[in-house]
């Protein structure tokens, strides 16, 4: 196929199409340097440049004050549920963790392995189709760090604002929101994130720590996990994903010169989740959300049909209309909907127009 379809996919997901032409342009030889970006030395003073302007740009899009490192990792989101409790958890603390979904419960299951933690709110009740009010929390004044998923890619749940938690640190898994509306960094310990979101291809995971947390850094980690070593690194202690870092990069540019910033990404996000939840609540049930509307997420829409049979053939028919990526998660069931920052209007609104469609012919 020559064509691109409309892509839903949770992830890896659909990049800007002119990073994607741009790589493609630059992958044979980077102008002026003659080798692809695939082929370049981490120590060269190509991909030095290369990283020291994606960390830059990143820090202009957040707007990530003075006080903070940031880190370009490899290992996932999912090795950051260890690396954050191995770095910041000291023996004799606890952590909270408030549990949202699927991710938070990961997040939590690897911490216990590794130090004392609290579950200091969850929804599970509820299947995680909402999220916990501030005064259902059960923090501790004292605990090391509160920890929280913005967004829930799999029950489609987000954040607006962040949990209330005092003086304790507050720590992020950021991965499927990263980037896609403006946040205020100071209020965050440590922010981490997977790429293949918003940021770019799998394989690099975002990391932005305020500088006073890397004292609790215990002695003895192994060095590919000790926050301290890969600060003092710079994030090239090893050989980093350095391609991924390059695609981070230009996604970074788009976001601020062709975009305009988070807070024009974030009126886009608003417009195009309010199209296709509009439509969900305008079909008389025959679309049914998952998260209730207070907390629906602008990244995941996660909705059911009457029957699985009925979502079965949904998926199916959509897929070939070029809607790909939309079965949900084997967990929720249903349909997901992934729109992130690159996913564009147009999708969306193809997507309204066959779930009308498949109403008419199926209702």
């Amino acid at each position: 196929m020559t064509e691109r379809v409309f892509n839903f996919s949770a992830g890896p997901a659909v990049l800007p199409e002119p990073v994607l032409k741009q790589a493609q342009r630059d992958l044979f030889a980077l102008p002026g340097v003659g080798m692809s970006v695939l082929e370049i030395s981490h120590r060269s003073a190509t991909f030095e440049q290369i990283i020291k302007e994606a960390e830059e740009d990143l820090r202009r899009l957040l707007d990530i004050p003075a006080g903070y490192k940031v880190l370009f990792l490899q290992g996932g989101a999912s090795l950051q549920f260890s690396m954050a409790p191995m770095n910041l958890l000291p023996k004799d603390r606890s952590a909270d963790y408030i549990i949202t979904g699927s991710w938070g419960q990961g997040a939590i299951k690897e911490a216990k392995k590794l130090g004392t933690v609290r579950e200091a709110g969850s929804t599970a009740d509820s299947n995680f189709s909402r999220l916990p009010a501030q005064e259902e929390l059960k923090l501790d004044p004292h605990a090391a760090y509160v920890h929280f998923t913005s967004n829930e890619t799999i029950f489609g749940v987000e954040y607006r604002t962040e949990p209330e938690v005092g003086d304790v640190p507050l720590v992020c898994d950021a991965s499927s929101d990263f980037i896609s509306r403006p946040i205020d960094v100071s209020k965050y310990g440590l922010i981490y994130a997977g790429a293949q979101k918003n940021a770019g291809p799998a394989g690099a995971t975002i990391v932005i720590i305020r500088e006073d947390l890397l004292d609790r850094v215990p002695d003895g980690l192994p060095a590919m996990l000790d926050y301290k070593n890969l600060v003092k690194g710079a994030s090239m202690y090893n050989t980093p994903p350095c391609f991924a870092i390059y695609i981070c990069g230009l996604v970074f540019k788009w976001a601020l010169s062709e975009v305009g910033g988070l807070g024009k990404i974030h009126e886009r996000n608003k417009e195009k989740a309010k199209i296709l939840y509009d439509a969900i609540d305008a079909s008389g049930g025959y679309y049914r959300g998952h998260s209730v509307p207070e907390d629906r997420s602008l990244m995941n829409v996660t909705f059911r049909l009457p029957s699985e049979e009925l979502e079965k053939k949904f998926a199916k028919e959509a897929t070939a209309a070029g809607l790909d990526g939309l079965k949900g998660h084997r967990s929720v069931g249903g349909m997901r909907a992934s729109i992130y920052n690159a996913f564009p209007r147009e999708g969306v609104v193809r997507l309204v127009e066959f779930m009308k469609e498949f109403q008419q012919k199926n209702g």
